[in-house]
């Protein structure tokens, strides 16, 4: 009877210390370019809130907030932290990148390209943990780059031409020294970086891009760094799987260039999916159909501390 009652207490300790400590917690982060501050259809701000609620992140990696973030914030009840020289008013119109949180948040990250990356450390049950909004320029850009009559290394020298190669020189030292102190601070990046990622154009799927394999830069660099494409690391097949983000009616457009990218030794991704619908026609969430306000897909990853 005393060891029956050792083994109820210790158990009953173990799952209180497992709950005050945060173990085993997940938390939802959703990445979304809202397109023009969700203002290109009629009540586009609205319907972002609307997708939001159903998608229900604790944490969202804004793209394009251009002023509605605190509208946004205040209807979901969420923290609001805009990236952006600190004093900036919360609604001003030319600023692309947010973040925002059930969770408080702690220090500022900023960066000197404040346009294409920054952030803020989030307060995760007690553990710090950085996240960071990011956008890269969409240039250079073509619809169907394995037409462009390329090798795969010489479209890795196009992919340097025009502005993205530029802008990830220039933000590369913050990914690197953030990655490397990940195993004490986690740091999780989430934005639309306008290229296709090296995943998608394996072995695996060169028959559907003209036999080339290509290792993007724009995505590469980051598991160079060791960063993990939660969405690929859970749906590791893109040919059942791709993930798009990116898509066009009236041409061969379609890709996936929005993602989620982490590191760090106490998280892990435990699943990751995607939404997609064409600008201003109906996507469908928990049997709710709202009209979309953007030209950018959803990625949405759920984590777990360890």
């Amino acid at each position: 009877m005393i060891k029956i009652f050792r083994i109820i207490f210790f158990i009953n300790i173990t799952l209180f210390c497992g709950e005050f400590y945060g173990q085993n917690e997940s938390f939802k982060v959703m990445a979304w370019n809202i397109l023009h501050g969700g203002n290109d259809i009629e009540n586009g701000q609205q319907n972002v809130v609307k997708i939001i609620k159903e998608i229900d992140p604790d944490i969202i990696l804004m793209v394009e907030t251009y002023g509605s973030g605190p509208y946004i914030a205040n209807e979901l009840g969420y923290n609001f932290h805009l990236v952006a020289s600190d004093g900036t008013s919360l609604d001003n119109k030319s600023v692309n990148l947010s973040v925002f949180s059930k969770f408080p948040f702690g220090e500022r990250i900023d960066t000197d390209y404040p346009f294409f990356l920054g952030g803020s450390e989030i307060i995760i049950d007690g553990i710090k943990m950085r996240f960071l909004s990011n956008w890269f320029h969409y240039l250079p850009w073509n619809n169907e780059p394995e037409k462009m009559g390329k090798t795969a290394e010489e479209l890795l020298e196009w992919e340097k031409t025009e502005h993205r190669y530029s802008m990830i020189q220039k933000v590369l030292p913050y990914f690197e020294k953030y990655a490397s102190q990940s195993d004490l601070i986690p740091i999780i990046v989430g934005g639309d970086m306008n290229s296709p990622s090296h995943l998608d154009w394996s072995k695996k799927t060169k028959k559907i891009h003209n036999n080339l394999v290509v290792p993007w830069y724009s995505t590469k660099i980051f598991e160079d760094i060791g960063f993990s494409d939660s969405f690929r690391e859970k749906n590791p097949n893109p040919l059942k799987k791709p993930g798009i983000t990116w898509d066009n009616k009236m041409r061969n457009d379609s890709h996936r260039i929005d993602y989620i990218f982490y590191k760090g030794k106490n998280i892990k991704a435990i699943k990751s999916d995607s939404y997609m619908a064409f600008f201003n026609e109906p996507i469908i969430i928990n049997g709710k159909e709202i009209p979309y306000p953007s030209d950018h897909g959803i990625v949405v990853t759920e984590f777990k501390l360890n």
